[in-house]
C-alpha cells in the first residue's frame, strides 16, 4: 500500500530543524512554507513530525500504531514527507497511493487550479513553491485523520493478502470439518457397538430363560 523510495537524497540531519538549516535559502523558504501548510492541517491527536527516512517525515507513531510500517515495523507509518533532492524538492502524499478515492479527489481538485501536477505514485515533484496547488495539499492532509488513514492501511494489508488468507481460511475449514467428521463417525460407532453388546447381553438372557423354564 505504501512505498518510501530509498533512491531520495538522505540527510543526516536527526531533527527537522538541523534538516531546514542544511539547505540553500531558498529551499528552505519553499519547504517552511510547504510544511505550514502540512502542519495548519495535520491531525496532531494522531500524527508528529519528525526526521524519518532522511527526509522531513509526518507520520503515525507507534504510541498511536504499536505494529508500525509493515515494510520495517521499527519505522513509524509514514503518512507524508517533504524533501529537498539534487534537481527538485517533493512530497510524498501516501494516502493518494493507497486511496483510488483519495488520488481521484486530489487529481481532480488539482486539476482545477489550473497548475501543472509532476506526480508519480506518491511523489509529487515541484521546483518552486509556486508549482504547488497548496490549498489543495491542504484539504488532501485535512481529508486523512490517523484513525481513517490506519483503518485504510490495514484494510489495504487484508486485501493484499487476501488470496494467500483465503486459503488459509479454507484449509482451516476443511481441517475442523475433517476433525469434526471423524469424531461423528467415532461417536456412532460407539454406539452401534454399545447397542449391539446390549442386544446380546439381551439375548443370551432370554435363552437362559427359556432353558430354566
Amino acid at each position: 500500500m505504501i512505498r518510501v523510495h530509498s533512491d531520495a537524497m538522505q540527510s543526516k540531519a536527526t531533527t527537522v530543524q538541523q534538516y531546514l538549516a542544511e539547505l540553500p535559502p531558498e529551499r528552505r523558504a519553499a519547504l517552511e512554507k510547504v510544511r505550514s501548510v502540512i502542519l495548519k492541517n495535520l491531525d496532531k491527536r494522531g500524527y508528529a513530525e519528525g526526521v524519518q527516512y532522511g527526509m522531513i517525515g509526518y507520520f503515525v507513531p507507534h504510541s498511536v500504531f504499536p505494529a508500525g510500517y509493515h515494510c520495517d515495523p521499527k519505522q513509524p507509518l509514514p503518512f507524508v514527507a517533504l524533501a529537498s533532492q539534487k534537481n527538485y524538492m517533493s512530497l510524498y502524499m501516501m494516502a493518494t497511493y493507497g486511496s483510488e478515492d483519495q488520488r481521484g479527489w486530489f487529481t481532480e481538485a488539482w486539476a482545477k487550479t489550473g497548475k501543472q501536477l509532476d506526480m508519480g505514485k506518491s511523489c509529487i515533484r515541484f521546483k518552486k513553491v509556486e508549482d504547488l496547488a497548496l490549498e489543495v495539499i491542504g484539504e488532501a492532509i485535512k481529508r486523512v485523520p490517523a484513525n481513517k488513514y490506519i483503518a485504510a492501511y490495514e484494510a489495504g494489508l487484508v486485501l493484499g493478502g487476501g488470496k494467500a488468507a483465503s486459503k488459509k481460511v479454507v484449509k482451516a475449514g476443511k481441517k475442523v470439518v475433517k476433525a469434526a467428521s471423524k469424531k461423528v463417525a467415532k461417536t456412532a460407532s460407539k454406539k452401534v457397538a454399545k447397542a449391539a453388546t446390549k442386544a446380546a447381553a439381551k439375548k443370551a438372557a432370554a435363552k437362559k430363560a427359556a432353558k430354566r423354564a
